[in-house]
Formats: structure tokens, C-alpha cells, sequence
């Protein structure tokens, strides 16, 4: 019998794994027997969530500090990983920012911060991870964790940067895909509708946005913690091995409309 989801003795690197999402997928593949890299900026979190995991799922997991935007530290940080595992089989690039400034009064800076930090960052991981682990492997599962934003404008806030990040997200996947796609590494994006974490439940909670979900998503609710685990699942197993390029929109049916 085939347990298509089984990830024992893989190595998973998740990125923005301090909190909210990050941690949330980083769980589910070790759930899966899945050894697990907690990757973010602030060392005291991630080493704080991968001895969680370690200890709840019974997998290897390490903290790994690492300021996405920087090419060197990135570097470092997949030799580092290299180093204690000797393979990367998953690289979930979850890491992100997100500023709300209206469009016509946007700084440059916000702009290029955005950017540097969903788009370029993104790609500076999956560069280092392919080049160092996967390519020279021969297999690699990359998911890049884009946003719903990435495929459609919004009239609730104005965050013209994230969505020109995160629509860069969502083609550089598929470029990434076409490129790599016979090395044996598939690069899909899960762009992800509303979720609950500590940075969102205060927004989420309140009256308007409960009224506007009735309106703008099918589902008249934003996403539960765990209803995005099962779509990191499906594409970091083995057996999605003919799942490339794709863009997995988990939104509670708002880009359906």
C-alpha cells in the first residue's frame, strides 16, 4: 500500500517559519515524518519552534537565523543546512512583508522593500537551494507561498506593492517550472485567501471584515488555522511528481469570482 504523502527521512526548509503560516506548514510536513528547517530573522523564535516540532513529531529540526534579502547570509545558511542534513528536498519560501500605503503617496522605499523582500528574497532561496541541493540531486520540491493578491486587485486596502511582489511570486514560479521542470524539480505556488494568525485575527474578527467575507468570498469566512496545510502536503510528496507550475489558489473560492 502507498502512503503518497509520506515524507520520512526528507528534508524541508520553510521559510518565515517564526510564526502564523510558516510554522503552521512547517508542522504538517513533520507531521508527515518530514525533518524540518525553521528559517526567519529572529533566532530565538525559530530555535523556540523547532525544538516544538522535534519534540511533538519526533523528526529532526533546527533554527536557522537568515535575513532573506541577503545573498550572502542566504548562502551561508544553505551550506549551513547542507552541512547537518546532506540533502534539501522541500523549500517552502514562505518569508514575507506586507505595507498598506495608498498607491498615489506610496515611498520608493516601501515599493522596493516589498519587492526585495517577496519577490527577490524568494528567488535569492530557491537560486541557492537548487544550485547547492536539488540540481546536483537530481529532485526538489519548491513552494513558493504568493497570495491571492498576486492574481487580483482589491478595493479593501491599498497594497499596490504586495501585489506587484507577489504577482512577480506567481510568474517567477512558473519560470522556475519551465526551467527546471526535467532537472526533476517541480516549483508550483499555493497563493493563499485570508488566514487567522496573530498578525491577522484582530482585522479578521472585527464586523466589517466579517461583512465583507459574506460578500467577496464564497465561503462567507476567512481560513481556519491548518486549511492550507494538506496544499503544502500534496506538492512537497514524492508522488506530485507531474504537478509543475501550478498556481493553487486556497481562498475560500474569493479569486472565483
Amino acid at each position: 500500500m502507498k502512503n503518497y504523502f509520506d515524507l520520512t527521512g526528507q528534508v524541508a526548509i520553510v521559510t518565515g517559519a517564526s510564526s502564523g503560516l510558516g510554522v503552521q506548514m512547517a508542522q504538517a510536513l513533520a507531521n508527515q515524518g518530514a525533518n524540518i528547517v525553521c528559517l526567519a530573522r529572529r533566532k530565538e523564535k525559530v530555535d523556540a519552534n523547532a525544538a516544538e516540532i522535534a519534540q511533538k513529531y519526533g523528526v529532526k529540526a533546527i533554527g536557522v537565523q537568515c535575513d532573506i534579502t541577503d545573498t550572502k547570509r542566504v548562502e551561508e545558511a544553505v551550506d549551513e543546512i547542507l552541512k547537518e542534513f546532506g540533502r534539501i528536498d522541500i523549500l517552502i519560501n514562505n518569508a514575507g512583508t506586507g505595507g498598506v500605503v495608498p498607491a498615489e503617496d506610496m515611498p520608493d522605499e516601501v515599493f522596493l522593500n516589498e519587492v526585495n523582500i517577496d519577490l527577490i528574497g524568494t528567488f535569492k532561496m530557491a537560486r541557492a537551494v537548487a544550485k547547492k541541493a536539488m540540481l546536483p540531486a537530481g529532485y526538489g520540491r519548491i513552494i513558493n507561498i504568493a497570495s491571492m493578491y498576486g492574481m487580483v486587485g482589491n478595493k479593501i486596502a491599498p497594497t499596490a506593492a504586495y501585489h506587484a511582489a507577489k504577482g512577480g511570486v506567481v510568474n517567477l514560479t512558473r519560470a522556475l517550472a519551465a526551467e527546471w521542470g526535467e532537472k526533476g524539480i517541480t516549483v508550483n505556488t499555493i497563493c493563499p485567501g485570508y488566514f487567522e494568525t496573530p498578525l491577522t485575527k484582530e482585522t479578521l474578527e472585527t464586523e466589517f471584515f466579517q461583512n465583507y467575507a459574506k460578500t467577496m468570498i464564497p465561503m462567507s469566512r476567512y481560513g481556519k488555522e491548518g486549511e492550507l496545510d494538506t496544499a503544502a502536503i500534496f506538492l512537497s510528496s514524492p508522488f506530485s511528481s507531474y504537478v509543475n507550475g501550478l498556481v493553487c489558489a486556497v481562498d475560500g473560492g474569493y479569486t472565483c469570482m
